[in-house]
C-alpha cells in the first residue's frame, strides 16, 4: 500500500484504507521521524476500531491499553524511551504481541528483533508538507 496525504482531515481516509487493505493483520509497526504523524495516526486507527478512550502515546508507560467497539483490547506501544531489550522484557511484551489483538508500535526500530514473524510495517516520511505512508507485510 502506498498513498500520500496532505492534511489532518484525510487521516480517516487513511486509517481506512490501511486497515481495510489488511483486514486479517493484527500487528502494525509504525516508522518515521519524530513528529511525521505517527500518533495522529494511531490516533483515527483507534477511532475507526470504535475505542472511545483518551488514545495518547504512551511515552512514559510504553505501554497503554485502551478497548474497541467490540470489546477487544487495543494496545498501543511507544519505545522511544525504551533503554534496553530488557524493559520490554519487563513489560511482558509477548503477551501483547502474540494475543491476536490490535498492536500498534511505534519507535518500532528499538526492538525491532522482537517482532512478531508476520507483521505490517508502515513507514511515514514527510517532504514538503506532504506525507507519504507505505504498509507492506513481512512475514519473516
Amino acid at each position: 500500500m502506498l498513498t500520500t496525504f496532505h492534511t489532518l482531515e484525510q487521516l480517516p481516509h487513511v486509517a481506512q484504507e490501511l486497515l481495510a487493505t489488511f483486514p486479517d493483520d493484527r500487528f502494525f509497526a509504525f516508522f518515521g521521524k519524530m513528529g511525521v504523524g505517527k500518533t495522529t495516526l494511531i490516533k483515527e486507527l483507534c477511532l475507526q476500531l470504535g475505542v472511545q478512550d483518551n488514545v495518547c502515546s504512551p511515552t512514559f508507560a510504553i505501554v497503554n491499553s485502551y478497548q474497541a467497539h467490540d470489546g477487544s483490547p487495543v494496545f498501543h506501544f511507544d519505545f522511544y524511551r525504551l533503554k534496553n531489550l530488557e524493559e520490554a522484557y519487563d513489560i511482558g511484551y509477548e503477551e501483547y504481541f502474540y494475543s491476536g489483538e490490535y498492536c500498534f508500535t511505534e519507535w518500532t526500530e528499538k526492538i525491532e528483533e522482537l517482532l512478531p514473524e508476520r507483521y505490517v510495517r508502515v513507514e511515514i516520511t514527510e517532504q514538503n508538507e506532504v506525507r507519504t505512508l507505505t504498509a507492506n507485510i513481512i512475514n519473516d
